[in-house]
């Protein structure tokens, strides 16, 4: 690990710089928040937004056209970081973010809303991919915790705040103030960006190559892909002719991602991400994590209100209860990779995890709140422990010039990881129902019968049942991260000299 660099030697030309790179990072937060609070805050003002423009058959596209944006485009604005820079990136996503929030603000029916919210999605990918990078590039190994844990405390009070910010916009403004809002965070972490952020001279091809080509079949091919997955079960049946032609198309584009891949002189999606077994193990490992990730955030909430009978509210501080122990074990866990090293660090935290998913199906039916409470709690301190040793450990494995792709692979995994977890228990849940209600419906149909207060105590023992299968699922996620990290990751990582 290096120590500091001369530019901040010294008491006299510490000062500007050290004032300088908290007002990099103080943009970094404010560019995450925009990120993070995204999804979240316009989930509960769907029901306002449907009224308005209309279009509810198709309204889960709000979210899905937004998720396959930001997906598809992280592995090219990680290479294009490592080309460029970070910052004419993370200024042009950022742009292009507010752009697409300004365009939805004035979006005049669902189609259009849709179409700008795939825009804010393609700015997305860059603010999600560039910040992570940028904080490992500000900041040397030892003290990366830091701002990693002030990103994950960002998620975590995003994802708390977020509905209801969205809820008391939609109910005493208008739901266009939810994407308008974006704006003044947006510039004010615009202009903090271009006023301070000066990163040094690197050495540069004189023309530098960038794989268009590569980027547009990666485009096609994991969209195609990704849309399969998301509407797959929910749109049209698995073995329909839609669904097919969608995953034989998909996969023929990735065989042509990897065909032009090959021939490109600096592709999108670099082999070497692919052949460095700790690259390599950290991408499965955060795929698996984006994969169990999706049990709780999804399918506790219902549990919560099918189950136990929670209000939406209470049942939402149920599922929020992990984002205050995620970023509080993963601001501790350096004190433990310290000792033991990043990987034996990370198989630390998946195990408990993977404990902690299989205790879930032994609650008693139909319980009490505290206890599904103390398991996120739980499951939250466990996961900080695995994903910062992971993200700071493989960004410490390579240099400026390839931190951006390697960071941008780290993500796109987790997010893949996120998408086929909704399709894998999405079906899981739907079969339990389908098995003990004698093929009475899906997990949406009952739920909605169960607010309608029509849904009978045979329906509640079988969502209870769902939502245990589905956890010991995300149990299955757990170890085979486990199995992963302990015999494909190298048990120390190589880690370069800052």
């Amino acid at each position: 690990m290096g120590g500091t660099t001369p530019a901040i030697r010294g008491g006299a030309a510490r000062r500007p710089d050290t004032r300088r790179r908290g007002a990099v990072v103080a943009a970094l937060m404010l560019a995450m928040a925009l990120a993070a609070l995204d999804s979240t805050v316009v989930s509960t003002a769907v029901p306002q937004i449907v009224g308005d423009l209309g279009g509810f058959s198709v309204f889960s596209w709000l979210f899905s056209g937004y998720l396959l944006a930001v997906t598809v485009s992280l592995p090219v604005y990680g290479k294009l970081s490592d080309t460029f820079g970070r910052k004419p990136v993370l200024v042009v996503g950022a742009a292009v973010f507010l752009l697409g929030s300004l365009l939805c603000a004035a979006a005049w029916n669902m189609g259009a809303l849709i179409a700008f919210r795939i825009v804010q999605g393609l700015g997305g990918g860059a603010l999600q991919g560039t910040v992570q990078t940028l904080a490992a590039d500000l900041y040397p190994l030892a003290e990366r915790p830091k701002i990693q844990s002030r990103l994950s405390t960002v998620w975590a009070v995003s994802a708390v705040a977020g509905p209801g910010l969205g809820g008391v916009l939609a109910a005493y403004a208008d739901w266009r103030w939810i994407f308008l809002v974006n704006l003044p965070i947006g510039a004010a972490a615009l202009w903090l960006v271009v006023r301070h952020l000066h990163e040094p001279e690197r050495r540069r091809a004189p023309r530098a190559r960038v794989d268009w080509a590569g980027a547009l079949a990666v485009f096609a091919g994991g969209g195609v892909l990704l849309t399969a997955l998301v509407q797959g079960g929910v749109a049209w049946p698995w073995l329909s002719a839609p669904s097919l032609a969608l995953f034989g198309t998909g996969l023929a584009l990735a065989g042509v991602v990897v065909a032009v891949e090959r021939r490109a002189a600096e592709p999108i999606i670099p082999g070497w991400v692919w052949r460095r077994r700790t690259i390599a193990a950290v991408n499965l490992a955060l795929g698996a994590l984006g994969l169990l990730m999706v049990a709780p955030a999804v399918f506790l909430p219902t549990y919560a209100q099918s189950v136990l009978g929670l209000a939406p509210v209470a049942a939402g501080f149920v599922l929020s209860v992990w984002t205050l122990s995620w970023p509080l074990s993963a601001a501790l866990s350096q004190h433990v990779y310290r000792r033991i090293g990043f990987r034996d660090t990370a198989l630390t935290g998946i195990g408990l995890a993977a404990l902690i998913l299989c205790a879930f199906p032994f609650l008693p039916y139909p319980g009490s709140w505290w206890q599904p409470t103390l398991l996120m709690l739980l499951l939250g301190g466990a996961l900080g422990l695995f994903q910062l040793p992971l993200i700071v450990g493989v960004q410490s494995t390579v240099g400026w010039s390839e931190r951006g792709t390697t960071t941008a692979s780290v993500l796109f995994c987790r997010q893949t990881g996120q998408t086929v977890g909704a399709s894998l228990f999405g079906a899981v849940a739907n079969g339990v129902l389908a098995a003990r209600l004698g093929g009475a419906g899906d997990l949406d149909s009952v739920t909605r019968a169960w607010d309608a207060g029509t849904a009978p105590e045979a329906t509640r023992r079988a969502i209870a049942e769902a939502v245990h299968a589905v956890y010991l699922g995300a149990a299955c996620s757990a170890a085979l991260a486990f199995l992963v990290l302990l015999l494909v990751a190298p048990r120390r990582f190589p880690v370069l000299d800052d």
